[in-house]
C-alpha cells in the first residue's frame, strides 16, 4: 500500500487505503474506535483509536516528518485505556515503510 501511494499524503487518506487492504485479505478490524476514558472509576472523556485490528493490536496512523515522544506516549495511553499490551505506530512519511514502524508494549 505503502509503495503505491508514496508519500505525501495525509492520515485520512493512508488509513482508508489501509483499511482497503485490510479487508482485501480478511483481516479483522475497528477503525476510528471509540472508547471511554476511566479514572478511578469515573468516565473522565473518550478517546478515538485510529485502528484496532484483531480486537487487540492497536494502530496509531501518522503522516509526519518525525515522531515525537508525545505521540508515543498518546500510543501507550491508548493501551493502558484499552488493556491491551501491543500497538504499532505506523507513520508513512517517510521512504520506506519500514522505518515508520514503530512497536509499543504496556505492561501492567
Amino acid at each position: 500500500m505503502h509503495t503505491v501511494l508514496g508519500l505525501g499524503f495525509r492520515e485520512r487518506v493512508c488509513e482508508e487505503a489501509l483499511c482497503v487492504e485490510l479487508a482485501s485479505i480478511g483481516v479483522e478490524f475497528e477503525r476510528q474506535k471509540r472508547i471511554e476514558v476511566m479514572y478511578r472509576g469515573t468516565k473522565v472523556g473518550k478517546a478515538v483509536m485510529d485502528l484496532v485490528v484483531g480486537g487487540r493490536l492497536i494502530v496509531e496512523l501518522k503522516a509526519v516528518d518525525a515522531i515525537h515522544p508525545v505521540h508515543l506516549a498518546k500510543a501507550i495511553s491508548y493501551l493502558r485505556a484499552l488493556g491491551e499490551a501491543l500497538g504499532l505506530l505506523l507513520n508513512f512519511q517517510v521512504a520506506r515503510m519500514k522505518d515508520g514502524i514503530k512497536r509499543e508494549v504496556w505492561s501492567r
